[in-house]
């Protein structure tokens, strides 16, 4: 069989290569940029998606088990569910119905469809066009100098697995990544094997979505999660959404905010782009929402530059302090700042030389509207404030986080009913992942308690993060890597860099329900294996099995899927694997790992002897609403990194964002068609964009002064570390955004984000600070990158 050619960086950017022009624009069109998210156009798009992938029938009935007591957990985001009074209707979102419709596809990825499509050919697909393809179905290996993958049993694929392992010089040349969609179970017996086969290497989605959240609230209040719970949203004064688009990232967060409102919370919100989902919300389950107005969400918006939130929450604080000083014990908690923190003097005296006009030019945010959203703030003291990653990828956000966490602390707004922390988390079970102790850093109190019940000695140093694996990988020190769920290619920053690094793995294995870039951009050899997804039927020993999963929230709940599967090849993640450790370990284990493998209530038992908080886990996780893990920041109990018993107050430093005079700053971020790297459809519906995702939105006076036009083709490049990294052809789009800031969608322009411009302390990908230069499309770029 002819060897299919070399793949080049056209592959890496996600269009089809086609004779000397790889890259294919679609026929942009602009619609009506929409005010408001959900209604009747979302429920038309959840059914569309579900006749595209012929599921109307068995996706549709499925629909109302998601989210459901009794049903399964939605593989898309971790927003909770509420405690008891669950809409009949439906617990689901728009992007919940299109997860559900790939899921519970008909079409087949099988060993036929990978005989009849090289991974080359594969490989020149767009990945929207990829994803779409259907289930996996049974194990595939591709071999060393192969083109095409070929099917293997999955003991077979074992058999490998361990003749790998047990091949590398150390553990350490071994890295084992977690997505957020892995259950409680299955990730638990993960990091219980790759830390008895030695290794603390295990990557994860935090890394690159909230590990910025827990390292900056670990040291602050003593807790890596948030404070609030669903309830305290419905009955709060003030809620803050910095750097979050709840319309596109986390829907069903809507109606807990529309609920709040109506209880007469006030709405801030804080971000470059006016999106949709901040501004307005058409409830689908309400009679107003369908043929109505809608409601109004937000009460003042707050057009904040990239970057520059340190900048408008210190001016917050300057005006508080003054507030205060007009209006004593009135603005400031100060029972709460003498008994429940440390600091607060150190914190207080930076103001003293801090200008209020300087600091709202450096946020980019005029001075009335910051003086407004101060004294909305000023009288109130059940404040909730949430964010994503618009703060959480920007190179001091940790620190950015830590100023949110004093502003609660001068109000005393955490540790009280409707006031705290809400970190909105991305993946399902993200949060659940790193309380099963996927982390790369676990705590020696944390591996003694393994060591104490199963007998056998962790190891004791920290293991590589994500952008720590791919520098590893890249230099072959990591020989091996393992991917329980995700598509670690397309979601992890330097495309280019981590690209030429997969290709150094001896094996790439990915456990996976559908076809994915990650498969395509490969080791020297790859195996893939298909597993179940969330509204699968788990069958073990002929019975229906339940999982459990941890919302954003801390509570965890069973989830128990519906639907027949695909395939009776199809095998959870759970015995993947127990069977993977008895193929490694063999004898050589002092766990079980045929009784877990035959067991998830074994597997709770052993959570539960590990892990504070699980107690009588098997019976608390299946009452109804599941239980909620302890949290002693939401009942007023402090331990900060610096003080046993208080929370702290920081100090922290305002950015230089000074750009170069042909410089713009870029932040990534996803369509409204689109969670986290799964792509659903080639429309951005709420921003007005149909057709294509290859666009950059600029301000008008920006293009003007460039000597640019709307609609215009250019190319993107950043010079980080003196490399030069492009991102061709993409189309200019106006929109209501600050000047000198872009905004571009991912994964088509992670190729510019640069391995090593990470946020500080906490190691993740600073994607929503990305310095580039935007120059007229030139033809001749794909030779360029051809030779790259």
């Amino acid at each position: 069989m002819k060897k299919d050619p070399q793949q080049k960086t056209a592959d890496l950017t996600h269009k089809l290569p086609e004779a000397e022009n790889p890259y294919q624009l679609s026929k942009l069109k602009l619609t009506k940029v929409e005010k408001w998210a959900a209604g009747v156009p979302a429920v038309m798009a959840a059914v569309s998606d579900l006749i595209e992938d012929k599921t109307i029938l068995r996706g549709g009935k499925a629909l109302f088990k998601m989210n459901q007591m009794g049903g399964f957990d939605c593989s898309s985001c971790a927003w909770p569910d509420p405690d008891d009074d669950r809409s009949p209707l439906g617990e689901y979102c728009e992007n919940g119905a299109k997860a559900l419709a790939e899921e519970a596809t008909t079409k087949k990825v099988d060993a036929a469809f990978f005989k009849e499509n090289s991974v080359y050919s594969l490989s020149k697909l767009d990945d929207y066009q990829i994803g779409k393809m259907g289930r996996l179905t049974e194990p595939m290996y591709l071999p060393v100098g192969g083109t095409h993958y070929q099917p293997i049993s999955w003991n077979e694929a074992f058999t490998k697995i361990a003749s790998h392992l047990n091949a590398l010089e150390s553990p350490n040349e071994a890295a084992f990544y977690t997505s957020g969609r892995t259950s409680n179970e299955a990730s638990f017996l993960y990091q219980l094997f790759a830390k008895e086969f030695g290794t603390n290497n295990m990557p994860d989605c935090s890394n690159m979505c909230h590990e910025t959240s827990g390292t900056a609230l670990k040291t602050t209040i003593g807790i890596g999660k948030g404070t609030v719970t669903l309830e305290d949203f419905y009955d709060t004064d003030v809620i803050v959404i910095i750097g979050q688009n709840p319309g596109t990232n986390a829907p069903r967060m809507l109606s807990a905010l529309e609920k709040g409102k109506n209880n007469g919370a006030k709405i801030i919100a804080v971000n470059p782009l006016p999106e949709a989902g901040l501004m307005g919300f058409h409830n689908p389950q309400a009679i107003k929402g369908i043929i109505g107005s809608g409601g109004k969400l937000t009460d003042l918006f707050l057009p904040i530059k990239i970057n520059g939130d340190m900048a408008l929450l210190k001016a917050i604080e300057l005006l508080l302090i003054e507030l205060e000083k007009k209006n004593p014990g009135e603005v400031f908690d100060h029972e709460f700042i003498k008994d429940k923190t440390t600091g607060f003097e150190n914190f207080e005296k930076q103001f003293e030389n801090l200008d209020l006009d300087h600091l709202a030019f450096l946020s980019g945010v005029p001075k009335d509207l910051i003086i407004e959203a101060a004294k909305i703030l000023a009288f109130k003291k059940r404040i909730i404030v949430c964010w994503g990653m618009g703060l959480t990828q920007q190179p001091n956000g940790v620190d950015m986080i830590r100023e949110i966490v004093n502003i609660l602390l001068i109000k005393g707004s955490i540790g009280k009913p409707g006031a705290g922390v809400c970190p909105v988390r991305g993946h399902s079970n993200v949060q659940g992942n790193r309380t099963m102790l996927i982390d790369e850093k676990p705590t020696n109190e944390q591996l003694d308690r393994l060591q104490n019940y199963f007998g056998f000695s962790p190891p004791r140093n920290h293991g590589y993060d994500v952008v720590g694996t791919i520098k590893a990988i890249h230099d072959e020190k990591v020989k091996f890597m393992f991917c329980m769920g995700g598509n670690f290619l397309s979601a992890a920053p330097d495309t280019t860099y981590t690209a030429e690094a997969f290709r150094k793995l001896k094996l790439l294995v990915c456990v996976s329900t559908k076809l994915n870039r990650g498969h395509l951009i490969h080791g020297k050899e790859s195996l893939i294996l298909p597993t179940l997804s969330r509204s699968d039927m788990d069958i073990v020993n002929g019975e229906v099995q339940i999982i459990s999963t941890e919302n954003s929230m801390g509570v965890v709940q069973s989830s128990k899927g519906v639907l027949k599967p695909i395939s009776n090849q199809l095998t959870n993640e759970t015995q993947i694997v127990c069977r993977m450790a008895m193929a490694v370990l063999g004898e050589k284990s002092v766990i079980d790992w045929k009784r877990y493998h035959d067991s998830y209530d074994d597997v709770r038992e052993a959570i539960e002897n590990c892990i504070p908080g699980f107690e009588n886990y098997n019976s608390r996780v299946r009452e109804k609403g599941g239980f909620y893990l302890p949290n002693a920041p939401r009942h007023g109990q402090f331990t900060a990194k610096e003080s046993a018993d208080r929370a702290a107050f920081t100090l922290t430093e305002i950015p230089d964002n000074e750009l170069e005079p042909d410089e713009y700053m870029m932040a990534t971020t996803r369509t409204h068609d689109q969670f986290n790297t799964t792509i659903y459809g080639m429309d951005d519906r709420y921003r007005g964009i149909k057709n294509e995702r290859r666009v950059i939105f600029m301000n008008q006076n920006d293009i003007d002064k460039a000597g640019f036009k709307a609609g215009d083709k250019v190319d993107l490049f950043n010079y980080n570390d003196g490399i030069e990294r492009i991102a061709p052809l993409f189309l200019i789009v106006s929109y209501q955004i600050p000047e000198r800031n872009t905004v571009t969608y991912f994964p088509e322009t992670n190729v510019l984000v640069s391995v090593n411009n990470v946020v500080k302390e906490s190691n993740m990908p600073a994607s929503k600070y990305v310095k580039i230069k935007v120059k007229k499309h030139d033809p001749a770029i794909y030779e360029k990158i051809k030779h790259m």
